[in-house]
């Protein structure tokens, strides 16, 4: 458990919150934690108006993602290097996918909503007859469908609230998780306490790094320009947590291949926002001759990232352990909404939707003195579980250069819910947000297929490796299932 962060945490300043989590999140990774007193952490809580410390779990999540790859500079170059990371700029990269904008037009992009509009018609909160409340996820097409389908109802907001208006919150959720539907009752803090699903997560650590087999150290290329060069990653994601570990890896010069089902339905505005330094390809893994596609790209990759529920991916075939039977010495990096614990760890999840399960939306809603809730002022579980994965990662190519073997890397977003909970509570619900006139200083822009997109920097200054993009986003297709 991670709960021991709680231990003095309130008693500190703002600042060394920040140093406590990044030090916690360091310890998964066995790495020397001495160099923790020397990264440069600016600003302090309240960053965003919320009753959790969203401001440190971004600093620190973000920290230990540029120190891991400034820690892969040192063993490949021997030189280290100054980091520093502001609170302020990591609460705005905490929201990159809100940001982001085409030709000056946000119409496209994934807005502040975070959904699509064709399919926002069903997304959003109920109030069942039992006077709970239900939230059905709906920012995929297919959601939308299969919650019409399920209810028999007319295709619209009030089709689906005439629906659970006769039925109780628990019920509706029953009902639509058995169908495989992105939906979550609205818990309390102890409620959730209560659930075997939250007594699993709880008893797990915040990420597990473990070696599941034999394999040589494999070599980094020499002479190296960034951090990452020459590293392989395979990604296999949706949204956002999966995307964002891929893109902080090409942030510090990995070569990502980002594969996406071209029968899976995508949204633009989260793939110009994510796909910058990356490859994005089609690939199916239901077709023989793209699976063995898959596994020949298997044989050269250091990294292998997955987004879909425990157990997915590895009823085609590619569990961790089958590729490190495939490639001895990768390291596998798995993220999932519940964890691969408990009776929920194959039901589908979202960020809003582990806050609405977990009591972290309703303790928002308490602070604010309304009925129902109010989530955090930004998608802080998959944006923190991206930059934990990305830590894991680099943590476990370090592990693998000094005693070799193949590595596995386990994370979800309730478990990164989990710790944001433990690292202590802000009155802060009415604090000043950050307003869109303020991150100009935070953005820049590239040509791209898409057209001229303007979209948040990367966060962490590394001194001697900036990270940057070498590619502009462009969308699934643009490029072939081949390591370029």
């Amino acid at each position: 458990m991670v709960d021991h962060l709680n231990r003095g945490v309130n008693h500190l300043t703002n600042r060394t919150d920040s140093q406590v989590a990044l030090r916690e999140i360091w310890g998964f990774g066995g790495l020397d934690d001495s160099i923790i007193e020397e990264v440069k952490l600016t600003g302090l809580e309240p960053i965003l108006p919320s009753v959790y410390k969203t401001g440190v779990a971004a600093q620190a999540t973000i920290a230990a993602s540029a120190l891991s790859a400034a820690e892969i500079w040192k063993f490949r170059t021997g030189r280290s290097q100054d980091l520093s990371v502001d609170m302020k700029h990591a609460a705005i990269g905490f929201r990159s996918e809100r940001y982001t904008e085409i030709n000056g037009d946000r119409s496209r992009t994934f807005a502040s909503s975070g959904i699509s509009d064709d399919s926002s018609e069903v997304h959003g909160f109920y109030k069942c007859c039992d006077g709970g409340w239900l939230q059905i996820h709906g920012n995929y097409p297919a959601h939308k469908l299969g919650v019409i389908e399920a209810f028999d109802c007319e295709p619209t907001k009030k089709g689906v609230q005439d629906t659970l208006s006769t039925m109780t919150a628990s019920d509706a959720e029953i009902y639509l998780t058995g169908k495989g539907l992105p939906a979550a009752m609205m818990r309390t803090l102890g409620e959730w306490a209560e659930h075997p699903q939250g007594q699993a997560v709880s008893a797990l650590p915040l990420m597990e790094i473990e070696k599941i087999g034999d394999a040589k150290p494999l070599q980094f290329s020499d002479n190296p320009k960034r951090p990452l060069e020459g590293l392989k990653v395979l990604e296999l994601t949706k949204v956002l947590a999966g995307p964002l570990m891929g893109r902080t890896l090409a942030e510090h010069g990995a070569n990502v291949l980002w594969l996406n089902d071209p029968h899976l339905d995508v949204i633009d505005g989260l793939i110009m926002d994510m796909a910058k330094g990356k490859y994005p390809a089609h690939l199916d893994l239901d077709d023989t001759k793209d699976k063995s596609t898959f596994t020949e790209l298997t044989k050269s990759a250091d990294v292998f990232i997955q987004g879909y529920r425990p157990g997915s991916i590895a009823s085609k075939g590619f569990s961790p352990y089958d590729m490190a039977e495939i490639r001895p010495g990768i390291v596998c990096v798995e993220i999932s909404a519940f964890s691969h614990e408990g009776p929920w760890s194959d039901r589908r999840g979202f960020d809003s939707i582990v806050q609405t399960v977990s009591g972290i939306g309703r303790e928002g809603g308490l602070a604010k003195g309304q009925d129902g809730m109010l989530h955090l002022p930004c998608q802080a579980l998959d944006h923190g579980t991206g930059y934990l994965g990305a830590f894991g990662a680099m943590a476990g190519v370090l592990k693998q250069r000094h005693e070799g073997g193949s590595w596995r890397v386990r994370l979800s977003l309730a478990q990164t819910g989990h710790w944001l909970k433990s690292l202590g509570r802000l009155d802060a619900i009415s604090a000043p947000d950050i307003k869109r006139s303020e991150i100009s200083g935070y953005l820049s822009e590239v040509e791209s297929p898409y057209g001229n997109i303007s979209f948040t920097t990367p966060v962490a200054q590394l001194s001697d490796t900036p990270g940057y993009w070498s590619l502009p986003p462009s969308p699934f297709g643009s490029y072939q299932p081949r390591w370029q």
